[in-house]
């Protein structure tokens, strides 16, 4: 049986990532170069400070890089974490997964494996990024969460009342040979303590996939996504029967009852069914109007869509 194709990411700037990865699915392409190309398109993105060349650096001014991606048919992961210096981690995490027998690489050795594998040593601040930097460094003295805060928008990336940084670029995909694959990329939070390491790397918190059941991926504050191992949560969920919209709503709601009262950063996931269901959830505190809507992707033979919602409470 053929598959329909789709393909769904985080975020407004999910629009333009699910535009190029709906391209590869189109013409028959796997779901995991979707995954990739798509990923790749906000990892170079400037305008987008949280993922990626431009990306918002760490307390130290040093932009440091989470990526994983995960292959359906193969079962297999590759990931990395707090990398400097190379551009487009994604693609650094498929050739870990491909060449290497490890599934996660960090810091100076994950820059060291990627450089030896014929990436390029890149400069990741922008001239934007660094006097944000500068901004806030004179302003504050310890790490921030700065995508979420009142700061984020006095310092410039609002438009049209809707905040343009919000952190992970998360996809999964679906394509016509019936396979799935997702990734997860990200500069995490803006200011962090260096060395900080989100969920976005981490196989069954930032991603997960199941070839026989669905796809996931989260977004949000990655420390408490961590907790509960969110996205491997909705597949489980999905493999006991739930659609992949109650699946996404119920891990939140699972995350909100093991980790009341610290919410206030936001978290939210979406999914792909291996039939091709889509679906998304966030928690309703940290994500509200006019700011920081929860807003997602989805591209399919019709276009793509920008969704918003839904927001879970318990």
């Amino acid at each position: 049986m053929v598959a329909e194709p789709v393909v769904v990411a985080t975020w407004r700037f999910g629009v333009q990532a699910c535009r190029t990865a709906w391209k590869v699915l189109e013409s028959g392409g796997g779901a995991l170069d979707a995954v990739e190309r798509g990923a790749n398109v906000t990892e170079e993105d400037p305008e987008v400070q949280s993922v990626g060349y431009g990306g918002l650096p760490n307390a130290d001014g040093v932009v440091e890089l989470d990526a994983a991606i995960m292959d359906g048919p193969s079962h297999a992961a590759g990931a990395v974490a707090g990398m400097s210096g190379v551009r487009m981690p994604i693609s650094v995490a498929r050739a870990v997964m491909e060449r290497t027998p490890h599934c996660l690489l960090v810091g100076g050795n994950a820059r060291r494996f990627a450089l030896k594998a014929g990436f390029q040593d890149a400069e990741l601040l922008t001239e934007s990024s660094r006097s944000r930097w500068l901004a806030w460094r004179k302003e504050h003295g310890s790490p921030d969460v700065a995508h979420f805060d009142s700061a984020s928008m006095e310092l410039g990336i609002a438009d049209g009342g809707k905040c343009l940084s919000h952190d992970t670029i998360g996809l999964c995909a679906l394509d016509v040979h019936g396979h799935l694959a997702a990734g997860c990329t990200t500069s995490g939070l803006a200011w962090k303590i260096p060395g900080r390491v989100g969920d976005s790397p981490i196989i069954g918190s930032g991603l997960y996939v199941d070839n026989e059941v669905g796809a996931a991926a989260a977004t949000g504050n990655g420390d408490e996504i961590m907790k509960v191992c969110l996205s491997y949560r909705v597949v489980m969920l999905m493999g006991n029967g739930l659609t992949p919209a109650d699946a996404c709503a119920e891990a939140v709601r699972y995350l909100l009852r093991k980790r009341p009262g610290h919410q206030s950063h936001g978290a939210a996931c979406i999914a792909v069914s291996r039939t091709g269901l889509t679906g998304a959830a966030a928690t309703a505190e940290g994500f509200s109007a006019p700011n920081r809507l929860w807003q997602y992707a989805v591209g399919t033979r019709t276009g793509v869509e920008l969704r918003e919602g839904p927001y879970i409470t318990l």
